[in-house]
């Protein structure tokens, strides 16, 4: 694994946790300025925690595509 693909995964790690219950700080900080509560934001989100999970596993998994942007453009 190269460093650029680890770095990648764990920005999209964190970025994931930030976004999902139970620890998800940026949920419940969203829930407070919308004066909505948790779970009707959670149901809209389900498709795009998917999406995420799957850009994850495809960064995790699948080496070139986490290196096929940064390649050319900066000669990584």
């Amino acid at each position: 694994m190269s460093p650029l693909q680890f770095g990648i995964m764990i920005v999209l790690n964190l970025s994931i946790g930030l976004c999902s219950p139970p620890v998800g700080a940026v949920l419940f900080i969203t829930c407070a300025i919308a004066k909505t509560r948790l779970d009707k934001i959670i149901r809209p989100l389900l498709p795009l925690y998917v999406a995420m999970f799957v850009v994850l596993m495809l960064i995790t998994y699948v080496a070139w595509f986490s290196e096929a942007l940064p390649a050319p453009l900066f000669g990584v």
